[in-house]
């Protein structure tokens, strides 16, 4: 083997994509000195996005400062690859951890995602890629759109930025004042659910839990959203609650959509695309990818099954390094993979496995170019 792919996702709470890539990158090294191995570290539009972007393709990371989650200046940044690609995790200025222990989904804004994107547009890029993922915020992206010139005005005419708790006031939005370095770029946003906008399945009931929001505050959010899309439907034209994912990262995901125009797009499909990955399977003899657990939830379009479609199409084999393999995985290969390995060498629980994580996957990766090399392949 010449050439090796590797794009792995990350084994959550494990091991970081990045550390798999060395690790597996070492171990191939150890059998086939001379072969070519390129690694493609996956962003899931969470936090690390930015970092695994410029690890893959190279580039400049802009540091900028801009409002937080409640307003406060503070510096964040985004990552500028391939001279005119801007790269934003939405985490970096409205992230959970930035509030630490103030969970108020009702208060939080996205205003300095909106503010990073303005200053990568000023500053040339021509696409955007924002990940979603980590918010604190419920706030539907109208902070974001405000930030780049979107009006949003309350029955009596006043402008005003709305936020989880005053969505509900908004009578009207205008997207004529969007800033004009923002009408020539293309926005993609890298969204891995499908949740809608509102409802029971929606931003709030799912994921307001988790930011602070009690039962009560939870209806309130819901209902608040469920006016700005009522609003939305009637000024812009777009139902944002049929679209999947519209409820993503606090109902980001629909005001990228309904004020932006942007692309919601798997979060693997986005890595592919922007890595060029078919055009490095021309060269490819071989594609190692993997997460954590690959189990039926996978064949919605995860890492390893987004890999495994489009390396089944250019005839690439792919074996999908894991850590633990579900009972229902047998659709796996019909979408493409060649084999599932798990490096769980002995049967301990999590807590012991996670240490022996790194060693774990070194030896089995180890043990495959063996078995490959033996082969000769």
């Amino acid at each position: 083997m010449k050439n090796i792919l590797l794009i792995p996702d990350s084994f959550k709470g494990t091991m970081s994509s990045e550390q798999i890539c060395s690790i597996m990158d070492r171990a191939i090294k150890r059998h086939y000195s001379d072969a070519k191995v390129t690694s493609i570290p996956v962003a899931d539009g969470g936090e690390g996005s930015v970092d695994a972007f410029l690890q893959a393709l190279g580039g400049e990371k802009r540091i900028v400062t801009v409002q937080g989650p409640f307003g406060q200046l503070m510096e964040s940044f985004y990552g500028i690859i391939k001279g005119d690609t801007a790269v934003i995790e939405m985490a970096s200025c409205a992230g959970l951890p930035l509030v630490g222990d103030e969970l108020r989904p009702d208060k939080t804004t996205t205003y300095g995602v909106g503010q990073l994107m303005l200053d990568a547009a000023k500053n040339g890029c021509k696409h955007i890629i924002v990940g979603l993922g980590g918010s604190s915020t419920n706030d539907g992206g109208c902070g974001a759109a405000a930030a780049c010139g979107v009006v949003f005005k309350d029955k009596d005419g006043n402008a005003f930025v709305p936020t989880g708790g005053t969505m509900d006031q908004v009578a009207s939005i205008d997207t004529s004042e969007l800033d004009p370095a923002l009408k020539q770029v293309t926005i993609t946003t890298m969204c891995d659910i499908d949740n809608p906008f509102h409802g029971t399945n929606g931003a709030a009931y799912i994921f307001g839990p988790q930011k602070g929001a009690d039962p009560e505050m939870v209806k309130v959010l819901d209902s608040n959203l469920k006016s700005l899309a009522g609003v939305i439907l009637k000024d812009l034209g777009i139902d944002v609650q049929a679209i999947p994912g519209s409820g993503a990262a606090g109902g980001m995901g629909g005001g990228m959509a309904a004020f932006f125009s942007s692309t919601l797009q798997m979060g693997i499909e986005t890595v592919l695309d922007t890595v060029n990955f078919d055009s490095l399977l021309k060269e490819a003899d071989l594609v190692l990818t993997g997460e954590g657990k690959i189990d039926g939830q996978s064949l919605r379009g995860k890492v390893v099954i987004g890999v495994s479609r489009r390396a089944k199409k250019a005839k690439v084999p792919v074996l999908a390094i894991v850590g633990d393999i579900g009972d229902d995985v047998e659709g796996a290969y019909d979408e493409g993979v060649t084999g599932i390995f798990s490096i769980n060498r002995v049967a301990v629980e999590f807590k012991k496995a996670k240490g022996r994580a790194p060693e774990d996957m070194e030896k089995t990766i180890d043990n495959l170019m063996r078995f490959t090399k033996q082969m000769g392949l």
